[in-house]
């Protein structure tokens, strides 16, 4: 089938795999400048994926979502998800898996979540002192973890919160790097030979993770008439039209899926932001304007429509992508995207990363300029940091709601500088792309 792919890349499959785990972003760079935004990989042990960085051509795979699995596409994320992950499912249990979760975070509840934000926030810095360097990125883990485990799985004391927090930190932390994260690439490392070998440890903390939630999970069922109003709450007492909630396993993977989702490409992202705001000082003065311009105690709700600190989210978002290409889709049978005939089985990723730095949509796309995203609306096969289509990230609105509310909390109050003024270069962690180094950020003074 290779042969009636477009524009393939010649260089030998097992030579494409390591530049793809180790810089995903340069790797899309080099070969859209030799073949154009329609290109084809093919990964050792992996296969051969189409890369489309053309909007017009998404707009037509998101417009025929129907006929491609994603869930098959994702298989490398099953041994850290599990199989009862929303990525990994297709057709009818996907679209009853994605019904079951939406009203966990849309609407009146994401409302009801941004107080707990603000406070997360405001108790994490709050230990910051003044001269003293952090590492943004080790900060913005901590708040996001925090959000995760109060609002997601409604823990914030006793045993279960105590022993599951360090856990998770360590368990991500096992694929903080290229080298680390290549074991997710390559099967013939994941053997599980106990705590002498990096998957053996990976699936340790997978093990005692699950414990904790399978805990939980059953203390809740016991108090099924103490209606919390944490997302696993909202998840337990969902059903479908059958009257069928989700199983233990489901509950457990999901929950695994959304911190994986959540946390880590929160916490980059977050990062970014502070990166870019404190290289830009007239985006600092901007946006403390619009913040004073709220008065002393505004309401969080407030703060999300403000519209300069939006553009700088998105915008943020627009440069660093956290994963360099949305989900695989494995075409279910022949058609044609773009003007090319392809067979059945033929995997497409859109790349996010190819289409954010088009110079025809985005002019100059290496600056920082929110105000692009004041002076233009862009559409859904333009701007895609959250995917698209059936596929769309469904904890989108959660996440940009955390981002608006963690910088807004901490501009208001602190003063922060850059602890150096090098560029900060990007690094693969997991599936995601993060800031090597995390950003070093120091605080000269509060507000």
């Amino acid at each position: 089938m290779l042969s009636q792919l477009p524009n393939c890349i010649t260089a030998p499959s097992w030579w494409q795999l390591i530049n793809w785990i180790a810089d995903p972003i340069g790797f899309q760079h080099r070969y859209s400048q030799k073949y154009g935004d329609i290109f084809s990989m093919r990964l050792a042990g992996i296969g051969s994926s189409v890369i489309v960085g053309n909007p017009q051509a998404i707009q037509e795979i998101f417009s025929q979502d129907a006929k491609f699995d994603t869930g098959r596409g994702n298989k490398l994320a099953e041994p850290l998800l599990g199989q009862n992950s929303l990525m990994l499912m297709d057709g009818v249990s996907h679209r009853r898996e994605r019904k079951l979760l939406m009203p966990s975070f849309h609407g009146e509840k994401i409302q009801a979540y941004a107080e707990q934000i603000c406070l997360i926030t405001e108790q994490i810095t709050s230990q910051w002192q003044i001269d003293q360097p952090f590492v943004v990125r080790s900060a913005m883990q901590k708040v996001s973890l925090e959000v995760i485990l109060q609002i997601v799985f409604g823990l914030s004391e006793g045993n279960r919160y105590q022993q599951l927090k360090p856990l998770l930190t360590a368990w991500l932390d096992m694929i903080d790097s290229p080298l680390r994260s290549s074991m997710l690439f390559l099967p013939f490392l994941q053997r599980d030979w106990g705590k002498w070998t990096p998957w053996g440890r990976m699936k340790q903390g997978q093990r005692q993770i699950y414990d904790l939630l399978q805990a939980e999970i059953a203390e809740k069922r016991t108090k099924a008439e103490q209606k919390g109003n944490d997302v696993l709450s909202l998840m337990m007492a969902a059903q479908d039209e059958n009257g069928q909630g989700m199983t233990d396993g489901e509950l457990k993977d999901e929950l695994l899926t959304i911190l994986f989702a959540g946390h880590e490409t929160t916490a980059t992202t977050l990062s970014w932001a502070f990166y870019l705001i404190h290289r830009h000082p007239d985006v600092i003065e901007k946006l403390q304007r619009e913040l004073d311009s709220l008065g002393s105690n505004p309401n969080p709700m407030a703060i999300a429509q403000l519209p300069y600190l939006t553009a700088v989210c998105q915008e943020t978002l627009r440069m660093y992508p956290v994963i360099p290409g949305l989900f695989p889709r494995i075409a279910k049978s022949p058609l044609t995207i773009a003007g090319y005939q392809f067979d059945a089985e033929t995997t497409f990723m859109p790349s996010i990363y190819l289409v954010h730095y088009r110079e025809d949509l985005y002019p100059n796309p290496k600056q920082f300029k929110p105000e692009r995203f004041l002076e233009q609306h862009y559409s859904l096969s333009e701007y895609i940091p959250f995917g698209g289509g059936s596929r769309r990230c469904l904890g989108y609105a959660l996440a940009q709601l955390e981002m608006k509310l963690v910088l807004a909390t901490v501009l208001s109050r602190y003063q922060l500088a850059l602890a150096e003024e090098k560029e900060v270069k990007l690094q693969r962690r997991g599936f995601t792309l993060a800031p090597a180094g995390g950003v070093r950020m120091v605080m000269t003074g509060k507000r």
